[in-house]
């Protein structure tokens, strides 16, 4: 078994087979639902389609989309599940749902993104605005933008997701004492929301560069919170 509050880099698949049935009260995923941005040229190219500069990410190795072994393994090693993406894979698991507004205006990118959450049948709705520096004030004021952008989040992955939006996923879905799981952690926002708000969590990323620049966030993260609490 492994220890808690740690991040494998290790095929999730591999993994969860040695997590008892129902051990985590909840997981929370962000699987890949296309076959690799490397394919698709999203990594590595400065310029994108609206000629805009942007910022490189690593190269992504290995981009497996998840078939259906693996949302059978993901049910079983956890009692509910949050699963972003769940519009791209062809299963169904149930009706409830997160939508994730990003408040981009006229933004080329997607306005949402939408999440299976199996704690309830209904659609819940989150705000938080998240393209390129244009990032939100807080989780209450999600829709405003971060007048300072010096306490915007560093990105270092190209599909990377808010640490506040995690920390509103854990307020709304997670209990105290609960055990957090994330197979694809890619750049760790889940994680460190996770040990900011003092909930036990197991992490796999697949991809060795991705996991070692993961890693170091959380490890930043974990030592900034130690020596505020050393205070």
């Amino acid at each position: 078994m492994f220890e808690l509050n740690r991040l494998y880099n290790l095929d999730c698949m591999y993994g969860m087979k040695e997590i008892p049935d129902k051990y985590f009260e909840l997981a929370i995923v962000d699987p890949p639902y296309f076959k690799g941005p490397n394919k698709r040229q999203y990594y590595g190219r400065q310029i994108n389609k609206l000629n805009i500069k942007r910022k490189e990410y690593s190269e992504i190795q290995r981009w497996d989309v998840p078939k259906e072994q693996y949302f059978n393994e993901l049910l079983r090693v956890s009692k509910n599940q949050i699963i972003w993406g769940i519009n791209y894979y062809d299963v169904y698991l149930g009706s409830g749902r997160i939508i994730w507004d990003k408040v981009n205006g006229n933004s080329s990118y997607s306005d949402c993104e939408i999440a299976y959450c199996s704690t309830h049948d209904s659609t819940r709705l989150f705000r938080y605005m998240w393209n390129g520096m244009n990032q939100g004030k807080s989780i209450s004021e999600g829709h405003i933008m971060q007048g300072d952008k010096s306490k915007n989040e560093k990105r270092i992955h190209a599909t990377q997701k808010p640490v506040n939006l995690y920390k509103w996923i854990l307020m709304n879905y997670a209990n105290p004492g609960d055990k957090i799981l994330d197979t694809h952690v890619g750049s760790a926002s889940s994680l460190v929301a996770c040990h900011e708000m003092r909930f036990d969590f197991l992490g796999f990323e697949l991809d060795k560069n991705m996991h070692e620049l993961a890693s170091k966030r959380l490890s930043n993260s974990m030592n900034q919170m130690n020596m505020f609490n050393a205070m």
